[in-house]
């Protein structure tokens, strides 16, 4: 039975085929428009061929659509739980990479268990947003303020910091102390905190890329700085990367007729600078309309998290929104030579599974906030109200 204002009886709230009308589809339907788009892109820069990545791409999507509409049924109460047992598990695995994982590309990143060769930091992603919901959601308004207490959340996103970037994997390490940082403040971390935080970062930042950084990446941020200094080595991408960008103009070249990644002088053209390549063949209006359906997703799920009735809800939602609005933020910035190459792929756009599984598992947790959003989460149980 339905009530006014389209509301349901709180014993009506948990039958599945409730729980399947409550699912934002607006939502989905632009999350699939995007994946669409990438993989028009990867059949053009393949040579008009479904193979060896637009296939792929869109049989992955398919299947994490799958994926991502049975998480966002589960109980919100469910992903409460497992929060905590996720984060330790996220950084049990990236010990283990560090221990015995893949090296390949001169980083040790991955893990081989059988079959399933997978990187562990991409389940961190995922784990470090929940871990930290649930720890503000039983946090009082002072605490999550100014305390001691701040040192909790902030070991919870030093450990996998310095753990990814040993691997090393600068890119991922960002993405993790952003997010993590992002979701503090959402939580009410003080102004004057982080002032005091930004201005530590902005004084560690030139002895961290001195000496903490392999001499690889310290040439990639030097090189970003002047990349015409280099630009048959470390400049190259950043400067093929213009060079398709500006080309495209105001309406681009035309589906397929791209010469910088049909020709293959754009690097990673299917991976870390597909942007690039829909610059080349559809322009800025093409770029425009890609980043006005990202804004829609970083839109929808924000309004999401403002609805939900529990902060683990609100909180786990924009921790998820923070973490895609940053894979954009990047990829954008790197293509563009406005940051140093990190490889940051761009969401949905992109061709690679393991991101994209992130991505789709991530916005499952999302849906599952709107479908719950009048549960009450309190110490591990939860109420309807």
């Amino acid at each position: 039975m339905t009530l006014s204002g389209g509301l349901t009886r709180p014993g009506e709230r948990d039958r599945p085929i409730i729980k399947f009308m409550e699912i934002d589809w607006t939502f989905c339907l632009v999350l699939a428009l995007i994946a669409g788009t990438g993989a028009l892109m990867l059949f053009s820069i393949a040579g008009a061929s479904w193979e060896p990545w637009a296939d792929k791409h869109l049989l992955r999507f398919g299947v994490y659509f799958i994926i991502m509409i049975i998480l966002a049924l589960c109980d919100l109460r469910w992903w409460f739980n497992a929060a905590y047992p996720v984060y330790v598990v996220g950084v049990l695995l990236l010990v283990a990479v560090d221990l015995v994982g893949d090296i390949s590309l001169g980083a040790q990143r991955w893990l081989q268990v059988g079959p399933l060769r997978f990187q562990p930091s991409e389940v961190m992603k995922i784990g470090l947003v929940l871990a930290l919901a649930r720890f503000y959601h039983g946090l009082s308004a002072d605490r999550a303020r100014m305390s001691w207490w701040l040192l909790i959340p902030a070991a919870m996103i030093g450990v996998p910091f310095l753990l990814v970037a040993k691997q090393p994997d600068l890119g991922t390490a960002i993405l993790l102390g952003a997010t993590g940082a992002a979701i503090m403040v959402l939580a009410g971390l003080s102004w004057r905190i982080i002032a005091a935080m930004a201005g530590a970062a902005a004084l560690a930042i030139p002895p961290f890329i001195m000496f903490g950084l392999h001499d690889y990446q310290r040439n990639r941020i030097l090189t970003f700085l002047n990349p015409e200094q280099d630009p048959s080595g470390d400049g190259y991408h950043i400067l093929q990367s213009k060079i398709a960008l500006g080309s495209g103009g105001l309406l681009g070249k035309g589906f397929g007729l791209g010469s910088q990644s049909q020709l293959n002088f754009l690097p990673e053209k299917q991976t870390d600078f597909i942007f690039a390549t829909l610059a080349e063949e559809f322009g800025f209006i093409g770029c425009f309309g890609v980043l006005f359906l990202y804004g829609a997703v970083i839109f929808m799920a924000l309004r999401i998290a403002s609805i939900s009735h529990s902060h683990f809800g609100r909180l786990a939602a924009a921790g998820v929104t923070a973490t895609f609005s940053l894979y954009v933020l990047i990829n954008g910035a790197m293509v563009m030579g406005l940051a140093p190459v990190v490889g940051v792929p761009m969401p949905m756009l992109s061709y690679g599974g393991t991101v994209m599984l992130t991505v789709m598992v991530g916005f499952g947790l999302v849906q599952s906030v709107r479908v719950h959003r009048y549960t009450e989460v309190t110490s591990g149980k939860g109420s309807l109200v």
